[in-house]
């Protein structure tokens, strides 16, 4: 099975990130293919996992939610991660989850309305007794989004 992108796969990709309204009839005459092929390479990326949604990229600032904080949270390891993973995702304001390496176990990034708000939402994570300590950042400003463009990019295969 191909693991990599081509050419044509990488401009679907960014016109798609670029002009998400664009459509496959869109696409097809922008990069010059017939419309069966931007479908096809659509489907096959999409069931590869490469294009995870097609879905609207939200901004929690844009909804009142303009403070944003890292959480570094140690836990109970008997209880393992399946329950903390479960009990962070009941709160709206956990926005990612991941299991790290060095001094923590679980890795989160949350929003809130407010510094207070932030307290509230700590809180919260704490709450059902999994996690042990927590360490939190607040960040101050974005420099850099998140990005998959130029990793997309990188990752075509050149014959």
């Amino acid at each position: 099975m191909k693991r990599g992108i081509d050419e044509l796969d990488s401009r679907l990709i960014t016109l798609f990130c670029e002009r998400p309204q664009i459509g496959v009839l869109g696409a097809s005459r922008t990069l010059g293919v017939a419309r069966a092929t931007v479908q096809s390479r659509l489907d096959r990326l999409m069931e590869r996992g490469v294009i995870a949604s097609l879905a609207p990229t939200i901004s929690p600032a844009a909804l009142g939610y303009r403070v944003m904080a890292f959480c570094t949270l140690a836990i109970s390891q008997r209880d393992g991660h399946d329950r903390v993973t479960r009990h962070l995702a009941g709160i709206p304001e956990v926005l990612e989850v991941h299991t790290i390496t060095g001094d923590g176990d679980v890795f989160a990034r949350v929003v809130a309305r407010d510094n207070a708000d932030l307290q509230r939402v700590i809180d919260q994570v704490v709450s059902d007794g999994l996690v042990v300590r927590t360490s939190t950042v607040i960040a101050l400003a974005e420099l850099l989004g998140t990005r998959t463009l130029p990793l997309v990019h990188a990752a075509v295969e050149r014959p």
